[in-house]
C-alpha cells in the first residue's frame, strides 16, 4: 500500500545518500587456502549461545535520539528524544545536547516526524491520532513557545506542497477538510495560522509550486493508471501539457522548479527502462538528460536549498552510490566516503549550504549522525540514535542477486546469524533455519542498512533474507510493470524462487523456514500459507491483507486518486470480472489450505487494511481448526508505533518462531507492561503467553 505522512521531504530539503563500494569476500579454493580457513574457523565461536542475546528492548525501544537535523542558520540542531517515554522534537545548540530542551510535549504516541521551518524560529511536526493517519501539521515557535495546529479539521490530513526561502513564514498545504477525496491547497502563515485559499479542485492527486509559490503544475488521474499533466496558463486556467503513461507512472516524478521559474526538474522513465534525470522546459517541453544510469533508476536528487540547482544523484542496485553533478560535491562526497561507514543521507542543509546534517548508515552501526562542515571539511560526530547497541554482536547484510525463473534479478539482502558464518563469506558454515521477510508496498524496495527485524532475528538464530520481488521500486520500469496485476501469481513465485534459493545455496534447511512481513508483506505470508501449503513451517502476518475485494473496497477516501493504479496493476473491484479475478487472488478463500501455524498481529484504527481483514481470515481459521494468535492493538493504525506496543508483540513474535524454527527467546518478563495488547483468539498457541495475561490490564494511548 502507498505510504503516507512521508511529504515533509517536499518541505526543504531532499536526502542525499551515498555508499561506499561493497566487498564481497570470498573462500579460497586452493588446498593451503582451506587449512588456513579451517583453522580461523576453529578459532571462532560456533555456538549461538557463545554470543549475547540482545534485549528485544533494545531494538525496538525508542531511540536515543533520532532525526537530527541542522538549523536553516548553522546555529541549531533539531532531534527526536523520549520525554517521559514518548518520542518528542527537542532543539538546542549545535553540538551541546546538554543545553537541548523539548519544544513538544505530546504525551499519547510521539510526534511522528519534524522539520526546521524555513524562517529559522519554527519546528514544524507531524502527528496523527491513534494511528488512523489523519496527520495534522503543527508549528512551534521557538522564541514564543506557541504552537498552532495548521491544519486544525477533524478528518483532516494535512500534506505539504511547497515552501521557498522567499516567503520563509508561509508554505502551501494541501487540506482534506471540505472533501475527504481532494487537497485543497492553502497558503499558511506558520506563525500565526492565518491561510489563504489558493486552489480548490476536485480531480487532482498532486501539484508542483514554483519559489514564488504559485502552483505551475496540476497532476489529473486517467483511467488507464497514467497521469495527465496540466500547466497553469497567464489566464489562470489549467491546460493539458503532457501525458505520463501508465507504463511510466510508478518511475516517473516531477520534482522542482528552477530558480526562475521557466524550467523544472524531474526523474522520466519514458523511452527508457530505468528512470533518468531531466531539465524540462516549461513553455516548449524540451527535456534535456542531466544523468541517467543504466543499472538502476535515478532515485533521489539532491537540490541547493535556495535555487533548487540539482547538485547530486543517487543510484541505488545493490547498495547506493551518489554522484556529484558539481566539481565542489563531487569531492564533498568523496571525503565523507573515505571517512564515515555504511550508506549514507544527508538530512538537512542550511540555507547556504555550508553545513549538512549527515547520518551514516550501516548493517553493523546502525544511524549515527554527523554535522560536515563543507568549507573546513569537518566531520563531527554528534550522536547515535541507538548507543545500547555498541559493542552488541549486529550481523552483516549481504547484497545478493537471484535469478528468478523466468530469467529476472532479484536484488536480494542476507543476514546470518553471530555464529553461523565464522568465515564471513556471506553463507551459512552449515544451514540454519531462515525467515524470509517480506517488505510492503509492494511498490518500495528493501535496500542495505541496519534493520532492527534483520539484526533482532538474526540475534535470535535465524537467518533473515530480504528479497525485492517484482514490482518493487528502483529497478527499471519494466521490473516494476512486471508486477501488475501478479499478486499470488508471478510476485509470490519470486519469493518462491528465493526460498530454492537459499534452500540449494545451504542457506537454510526446507523444513526450517519462515514467512513474515507487513501491509503487503502480511498478505504475502498469508499467501504464501494457501496458495504454496507446504514450503513454509509458519508465517507471521502483520496488517495485511486477506480478501483483496474487500481491501480496495474499504480504501481511505483520500486515495480516490490512486484507485485507477490499483484497478489497473492489482485489480478493478468495479467489475464483477474484477471482483471475479480479485477472490482468486484472495488467501481468505483458500483458507481451507492453511496447515501450518499462524500468528496475526493488528492495529484496530488501521484506515488502509481494516481490522475486518485481519479478522475473517482468523474466523475461517478457527473454523478449520487451525492454529492462529490474533494479537490486537486498539491505539495502533497501519503497524506499531507506541515503543511497548513494539515490544509486545516481538516478544509473541519470537516465542512463536522458536516454538516453529527452533531458535532463542528472551522470557516475556515484562514485555506486555503499558502496551494496548489484546489477544482475542490463540493466546495457548504461544508458550508463557497466557501467564504474561494473566492479571495484565492495557494502556490504551490514543
Amino acid at each position: 500500500m502507498p505510504k503516507r505522512g512521508e511529504t515533509m521531504k517536499e518541505l526543504c530539503t531532499r536526502a542525499l545518500l551515498f555508499a561506499v563500494t561493497m566487498l564481497f569476500i570470498t573462500g579460497c579454493s586452493n588446498d593451503d587456502n582451506a587449512a588456513i580457513k579451517e583453522a580461523k574457523v576453529s578459532d571462532q565461536p560456533n555456538l549461538l549461545s557463545d554470543f549475547e542475546l540482545v534485549p528485544r528492548a533494545t531494538f525496538f525501544g525508542n531511540p536515543e535520539r533520532t532525526q537530527g537535523r541542522i538549523s536553516p542558520d548553522g546555529s541549531k540542531m533539531s532531534f527526536m528524544a523520549p520525554l517521559d517515554g514518548v518520542l518528542n522534537v527537542w532543539v538546542g545548540p549545535l553540538g551541546d545536547f546538554a543545553n537541548a530542551k523539548p519544544v513538544t510535549n505530546d504525551k499519547l504516541r510521539g510526534v511522528s516526524q519534524h522539520q526546521w521551518a524555513l524562517n529559522g524560529r519554527s519546528v514544524l511536526y507531524l502527528r496523527d491520532q491513534g494511528g488512523d493517519e489523519d496527520f495534522h501539521i503543527h508549528s512551534v515557535d521557538l522564541e514564543t513557545g506557541k504552537t498552532i495546529d495548521l491544519t486544525p479539521f477533524e478528518k483532516t490530513t494535512g500534506v505539504f506542497v511547497g515552501g521557498s526561502y522567499r516567503y520563509p513564514d508561509e508554505y502551501l498545504i494541501g487540506m482534506n477538510n471540505r472533501d475527504a477525496r481532494w487537497h485543497d491547497v492553502w497558503r499558511v502563515n506558520i506563525r500565526t495560522g492565518e491561510r489563504q485559499l489558493v486552489e480548490q479542485h476536485d480531480r487532482f492527486s498532486g501539484f508542483l509550486a514554483d519559489l514564488e509559490l504559485n502552483l505551475r503544475l496540476a497532476f489529473e488521474p486517467t483511467p488507464d493508471g497514467g497521469q495527465m499533466v496540466y500547466k497553469r496558463l497567464p489566464s489562470g486556467e489549467w491546460d493539458e501539457f503532457f501525458k505520463i503513461e501508465k507504463e511510466d507512472a510508478l518511475t516517473t516524478n516531477v520534482l522542482a522548479f528552477n530558480e526562475d521559474g521557466t524550467q523544472f526538474l524531474m526523474l522520466d522513465s519514458a523511452g527508457r527502462d530505468k528512470s533518468a534525470l531531466l531539465l524540462v522546459d516549461f513553455e516548449t517541453d524540451d527535456r534535456t538528460i542531466i544523468a541517467e544510469n543504466p543499472t538502476a533508476d535515478i532515485s533521489e536528487v539532491i537540490v541547493d536549498p535556495e535555487t533548487n540547482e540539482p547538485l547530486a544523484y543517487s543510484v541505488n542496485h545493490l547498495r547506493t552510490d551518489w554522484y556529484g553533478l558539481t566539481e565542489n560535491v563531487e569531492k564533498d562526497l568523496a571525503l565523507l566516503a573515505e571517512t564515515l561507514t555504511g550508506d549514507i543521507s544527508v538530512l538537512a542543509q542550511t540555507r547556504d549550504n555550508q553545513l549538512w546534517t549527515v547520518v551514516s548508515d550501516g548493517a553493523k552501526n546502525p544511524l549515527t549522525y554527523f554535522a560536515f562542515d563543507r568549507s573546513s571539511e569537518d566531520v563531527t560526530k554528534m550522536f547515535t540514535a541507538r548507543p545500547k547497541l555498541d559493542g552488541k554482536p549486529l550481523n552483516e547484510m549481504h547484497p545478493v542477486s537471484i535469478t528468478s525463473r523466468d530469467g529476472l534479478e532479484l536484488v536480494s539482502y542476507l543476514t546470518l546469524p553471530p555464529h553461523a558464518d565464522a568465515d564471513g563469506d556471506g553463507r551459512p558454515d552449515k544451514p540454519v533455519p531462515m525467515v524470509l521477510d517480506v517488505h510492503g508496498g509492494p511498490w518500495a524496495r528493501n535496500g542495505y542498512g541496519y534493520t532492527s527485524w534483520s539484526q533482532w532475528l538474526s540475534n535470535r538464530g535465524y537467518a533473515v533474507l530480504n528479497v525485492n520481488y517484482r514490482g518493487s521500486t528502483g529497478f527499471g520500469k519494466g521490473f516494476l510493470n512486471a508486477g501488475d496485476k501478479q499478486w499470488a501469481a508471478d510476485m509470490h513465485n519470486d519469493l518462491i524462487d528465493a526460498v530454492n534459493w537459499a534452500i540449494s545455496e545451504n542457506v537454510a534447511p526446507a523444513d526450517k523456514i519462515a514467512i513474515a512481513g507487513g501491509s503487503y508483506g502480511g498478505y504475502a505470508t498469508l499467501v504464501g500459507l494457501t496458495f504454496t501449503p507446504e514450503t513454509f513451517a509458519c508465517g507471521v502476518d502483520i496488517v495485511g491483507p486477506s480478501n483483496l475485494v474487500t481491501l480496495l473496497e474499504s480504501i481511505p477516501p483520500y486515495w480516490a486518486s490512486f484507485l485507477e493504479t490499483f484497478a489497473q496493476r492489482v485489480g478493478d473491484p468495479r467489475t464483477e470480472e474484477g471482483r471475479k479475478f480479485l477472490r482468486s487472488r484472495s488467501p481468505l478463500f483458500l483458507s481451507d489450505q492453511l496447515v501450518r501455524p499462524l500468528l496475526i498481529g493488528q492495529g484496530a484504527n488501521d484506515p488502509r487494511v481494516k481490522q475486518p481483514e485481519s479478522d475473517q481470515i482468523v474466523a475461517a481459521m478457527q473454523g478449520n481448526e487451525t492454529p492462529v494468535t490474533y494479537v490486537l492493538y486498539p491505539d495502533e493504525g497501519h503497524g506499531f508505533a507506541r515503543p511497548e506496543n513494539r515490544e509486545s508483540f516481538y516478544a509473541i513474535m519470537e516465542a512463536f518462531l522458536a516454538t516453529c524454527l527452533g531458535g532463542r527467546s528472551q522470557d516475556f518478563g515484562d514485555a506486555l507492561n503499558g502496551s494496548s495488547i489484546q489477544v482475542p483468539v490463540g493466546a495457548e498457541h504461544i508458550t508463557g503467553l497466557r501467564e504474561a495475561l494473566d492479571g495484565f490490564e492495557p494502556v490504551i494511548k490514543k
